[in-house]
């Protein structure tokens, strides 16, 4: 399953995951998500990798769930349970990632492919790139992407969606916060590894700590958020990395970070 997928990791720690399946839109099924899981699990214990691209091969970032496989199945509840839960894993396993993941979309991105998208910290689409959940339109309603999408854009934009299944294009997508910039596709890559390279020079200790919190605090009460993020950053105070940056920027120079 391995061509399901590629893997590439630059000098900087730029690590770039491709979905490589563009004959069947890069959809997400099992096997897909088996070896994206699986890479995301390795990516997460090495030290070297400092930020991650999610792209894809061809002209669609990713349909979704396969849905010729899901009609193979159409008798088996235990299979889709198994889907559906590998997919919701994947899922959590980019927002719980030590690092940064930026999706990098060309083309379009439906269903759980949208979902992968909201899933992503960061993303960047090209002018032409379309999103939509169009689950609603087959009598499945998109459920499990609503998670993610509902935890990206306001109530009203993410029931429209889900609602109507309606294809949104990319600049619609910036507005409602989907995705944080809309570039002409000669600039897509040149924009998201400016960006990746922007990042991969921080502190690695220091965006894990930061990336944790942001989603912790986000599900909690205003006070019991502020009472969490004050212990947070009581923590990184003292760790090795916050004192080299703070001296280094009263010191006027640049940090040595260790990572740590």
């Amino acid at each position: 399953m391995a061509e399901l997928l590629t893997i590439n990791t630059d000098e900087q720690g730029i690590t770039t995951l491709t979905l490589n399946q563009p004959e069947r839109r890069n959809s997400l099924s099992l096997d897909m998500l088996t070896v994206l899981g699986d890479a995301l699990s390795d990516i997460a214990r090495n030290a070297s990798s400092r930020v991650v691209v999610l792209s894809a091969a061809g002209h669609v970032f990713c349909a979704g769930h396969d849905l010729k496989e899901i009609r193979s199945q159409f008798d088996s509840y235990a299979f889709q349970k198994k889907l559906f839960e590998k997919c919701s894993e994947v899922m959590q396993q980019i927002v719980n990632l030590p690092q940064p993941v930026i999706a990098r979309v060309a083309g379009v991105a439906t269903a759980a492919g949208c979902q992968l998208v909201a899933s992503c910290d960061l993303a960047v689409a090209e002018a032409g790139a379309r999103f939509a959940t169009p689950g609603v339109n087959i009598g499945l309603f998109c459920s499990t992407p609503m998670v993610a999408l509902s935890r990206n854009v306001s109530r009203k934009h993410a029931m429209e969606m889900l609602l109507t299944g309606d294809m949104i294009d990319a600049d619609r997508a910036e507005r409602i916060g989907l995705v944080n910039r809309v570039v002409e596709p000669a600039l897509l890559d040149e924009t998201v590894y400016a960006m990746a390279a922007t990042i991969a020079g921080k502190s690695a200790h220091t965006l894990n700590v930061g990336k944790t919190a942001f989603y912790r605090q986000l599900e909690m009460p205003l006070n019991e958020a502020y009472e969490y993020t004050a212990e947070v950053m009581a923590s990184n105070v003292v760790s090795n990395d916050a004192k080299e940056g703070i001296s280094a920027f009263l010191d006027k120079r640049q940090p040595e970070w260790r990572h740590e």
